[in-house]
This record gives structure tokens, C-alpha cells and sequence, in this order.
């Protein structure tokens, strides 16, 4: 039987929990992802979706990472143990997944933080000179030039991302994280607010805004909503400890079903408006919305160029993007950190050392020179940082979540029912179980198989 430990701390209060939530939740998924991703399929109707994903997967999910986390108030591995009897040792194999997913999706998502912070900088400097209107090609020129052609200039660029996280996780859950996010988190809803209001008064905007909320339902298929499934698993961090870890830290008085909705809720209004924030102005200068993962770093380059105050503009954009970045960071480092202090007994600094130093040296670099003089190397036909980005989002988040799921309804049984709620036979406990025992499952095998085809 794991013992709790009565020195742990938890969060000061809820709200700071949920922000803390909402910062892990809100990243690259939400302002990076989710619009190139709405751009190529189909626009309303992959939003209209993605809300309906939410309901179906997300909420439920994240119950369900909450349970495993806030029951025994430890590590992401030994989170897979029960209270009063003995279970294999193996189900801790689950957790070791989720450390693994979360190295995987480090060792690029800090280079995809390098990059920006290289934009920021162009800007300002004015090395990227988006003063009048530039091109199509020349915003391509800067990328190739800047990111794939300037690899040391990316490292340094994503170990000042490293070294900020770092400075925030030395100071601990309460001093460091928590107080971070309290201030980070409504400064990345002013910029985003300030983004949206800038952009949807641009002439022509309105066709942007119409492309991005109404769905062609011509274009929903069953293989489009299994895409849509997936990134709400992206989206909101499942399947990498992340919210294991988290609720770890929170107080057996907190409601889990309210935190959980209002998780889900708030990453679905942030991504929601990171569209506006980004459609209607593609649309009022002609830019197509189709243009991928490259999406924000080449194609809105040309958008700033075109408005008035571009680059102080430009300059905020990033910074948001910066902003939400690192809240995830810091929280997906936390689930490796707390392993490791836990499980090894290493001292918190030396376990944040051997978690930023050890991702940096052999997922950071390599994912960069992935790109550069370690290009032909490839693992299935995909560079270094698609390799870090397709194992863990395609196949270690899917299969801890799958994990997560059939240990709360296999396993933990009423147990994770009691931790639910107070009122562990109430209505809503009895279909959330059985719907995470019977259904989720197979929604999450349904994804697996589909990504793998």
C-alpha cells in the first residue's frame, strides 16, 4: 500500500487549481494546433465537432485522470495502486507510459517554444521586417532561413525557453507553478481578447467568420470525427499524467466534477477563440486557411504585414503563444519531476535538472538538427521530430489513456465512484463509470487503430 505523505502540499484554493488546469490545457493544442488543424478540415465543421468531442471524450476523461490522481496524492506511477488491497505491480506500467508520452511530446513541444521566441526577437530586431506588405515566398524564406537553416540559433533560443521554465519549477508547486499561472493565465486571456477584437473589425473579416463557424455538414465523415477525437486528447494533456499529477495536489473537499467541466469548457473557449483571433484575418487579406502546421509561422507573418502597427501586433501574438506554452511546460515537466522525487528520492532541484538538462540533450537538440545535419535520419519515413511528435501523440497518449480508463472500471471499480463523488450511487456517478468502463474504451481503440492505419 502506497503512504500518503502528510508534508504534500495542495493547491492554495480552486481557482488557482483550475487555472493551473486551464494553463496545462491551454498550449500548442489550443493556439497552435487547433486552427491549422479547423483551416484544413473543413473549418465550422471540425469546430462543431471538436465541441461535441468534448462532451464525449474530454469531460469524462479528465474524471477519470482526477480520480487516479487526487486518491492516493502521489506520483503519476504509484497513482496505479489501490488503498486496502494488493494489485499487480504491473498496472504501474500505465505510468511509466505516461513519463515516457510526456518526454516524447517535450522533445519537440520546447523546440516549437524556441521557434517562437526566434519570431518574437526577429520582429523586434527587425531582422523579420514586416513594416510593408511582404510575400507568400519571403515569409517562407524567413522560416527556412531562420528555423531549419539556423539550428544553433534555435538551441540557444529554446533553452532560454528551458532556463524560464526553470525558474519557475525550482520554486516549488505552490511558490513556482501556482503563482505563475495566476499571473500568466489573465495576461494570455487579455492578449487573446486583444487579438480578437483587433481582427474581427478588419474589412472582409466577416467571411473569415462565417468559414470558421458554419459547418459544411458535407464534410463530416466518421473518419473526421476520429481526427476531432484525437486532438481533444492533445488538447487537454490526457494521457501523459499530467492531470494525474495535478489532482494529485488537491484537496479531497474539491469537486471534481465542476473542475472538470469547467477544464473542458475553458479549453474549448480558448480554442474557440484562437480561431478568431486568426480566421477572419486570413480571410480579409485573400491568405488561405489551408496552409498546415506551418500555418502560424508562415502565413500570418504576411496577415501582420498588412495591418496597421504590425509588428507591435505580431510581437503580442507570439508572446501569447509563448505565454500559453509555457503554462503546459511547466505542468508536463512537473508529472517527470514528481516521479523522480517520489520514486528515486532525488532532491527537487536535482530532480528538475536531470528532467530539463535530460530532455534538452536527447529530445530538444536532436528534434532541431532533425531538421539540419541529422535530416537523414528517419524512423519510418518521418524526421526526428515527427518521430517524438507521432509515437507520443499517436500511440503512447492513446494507450495510457486506454489504461487510465479500464483501471478505473476494472480495477478501482467503486472505489473510483467513492472518490467521484459523496454521493457515489447518484445517477450521474453510475453513467459516468459505466460509460468510462464500457464506451471510452473503445472510442480510445477506435483512435488508436485509425491513427495507425
Amino acid at each position: 500500500m502506497i503512504m500518503t505523505k502528510p508534508e504534500r502540499q495542495t493547491w492554495t484554493n480552486r481557482l488557482t487549481y483550475v487555472l493551473t488546469v486551464a494553463g496545462a490545457t491551454v498550449g500548442f493544442g489550443a493556439t497552435w494546433r487547433f486552427p491549422y488543424l479547423v483551416g484544413e478540415n473543413g473549418g465550422g465543421a471540425y469546430v462543431l465537432l471538436f465541441c461535441v468531442a468534448m462532451i464525449l471524450i474530454g469531460i469524462p476523461m479528465i474524471l477519470v485522470e482526477n480520480v487516479i490522481g487526487r486518491r492516493l496524492h502521489v506520483n503519476s506511477i504509484d497513482a496505479f495502486n489501490t488503498k486496502n488491497r494488493s494489485i499487480s505491480k504491473y498496472w504501474k506500467i500505465i505510468g511509466y507510459m505516461g513519463l515516457l508520452g510526456a518526454f516524447g511530446i517535450m522533445a519537440y513541444y520546447m523546440v516549437l517554444g524556441g521557434w517562437v521566441i526566434n519570431y518574437i526577437i526577429s520582429l523586434i530586431s527587425g531582422s523579420l521586417d514586416i513594416s510593408s506588405v511582404i510575400t507568400k515566398e519571403q515569409a517562407k524564406q524567413f522560416y527556412d532561413t531562420s528555423i531549419a537553416g539556423s539550428p544553433l540559433q534555435i538551441i540557444l533560443y529554446t533553452f532560454i525557453f528551458v532556463f524560464i521554465n526553470y525558474i519557475i519549477l525550482i520554486k516549488g508547486i505552490i511558490a513556482g507553478i501556482e503563482r505563475a499561472v495566476k499571473y500568466l493565465m489573465p495576461l494570455l486571456f487579455l492578449f487573446l481578447i486583444g487579438m480578437v477584437i483587433r481582427n474581427i473589425t478588419l474589412p472582409g473579416a466577416m467571411e473569415g467568420i462565417i468559414y470558421y463557424l458554419k459547418p459544411d455538414f458535407s464534410k463530416i465523415t466518421p473518419h473526421l470525427f476520429i481526427m476531432v477525437l484525437g486532438q481533444v486528447f492533445f488538447a487537454l494533456s490526457l494521457g501523459f499524467g499530467v492531470l494525474i499529477t495535478l489532482s494529485s495536489y488537491l484537496s479531497k473537499t474539491e469537486n471534481l466534477v465542476q473542475t472538470a467541466i469547467i477544464t473542458g469548457f475553458t479549453n474549448t473557449v480558448i480554442a474557440v477563440l484562437a480561431g478568431f483571433m486568426i480566421f477572419p484575418s486570413l480571410f480579409s487579406f485573400g491568405i488561405e486557411p489551408n496552409a498546415g502546421p506551418t500555418l502560424v509561422f508562415q502565413s500570418l507573418p504576411i496577415v501582420f504585414s498588412h495591418l496597421w502597427a504590425g509588428r507591435f501586433f505580431a510581437v503580442i501574438f507570439f508572446g501569447l503563444l509563448l505565454i500559453a506554452a509555457l503554462t503546459t511546460s511547466i505542468t508536463i515537466y512537473e508529472v517527470i519531476i514528481t516521479a523522480l522525487q517520489e520514486k528515486l528520492k532525488f532532491r527537487r532541484s536535482k530532480a528538475i535538472i536531470v528532467t530539463l538538462g535530460g530532455i534538452f540533450l536527447l529530445g530538444n537538440i536532436p528534434s532541431i538538427l532533425g531538421d539540419n545535419s541529422l535530416k537523414d535520419i528517419t524512423f519510418f519515413g518521418k524526421s526526428i521530430f515527427d518521430t517524438f511528435d507521432y509515437v507520443s501523440g499517436n500511440i503512447l497518449f492513446l494507450l495510457t489513456a486506454l489504461g487510465c480508463a479500464i483501471f478505473v472500471g476494472f480495477v478501482l471499480k467503486e472505489e473510483a465512484k467513492q472518490e467521484l463523488s459523496s454521493t457515489p450511487n447518484s445517477l450521474f456517478s453510475t453513467i459516468w463509470f459505466n460509460y468510462v468502463k464500457f464506451v471510452v474504451p473503445l472510442i480510445i481503440l477506435v483512435i488508436f487503430i485509425s491513427n495507425l492505419i
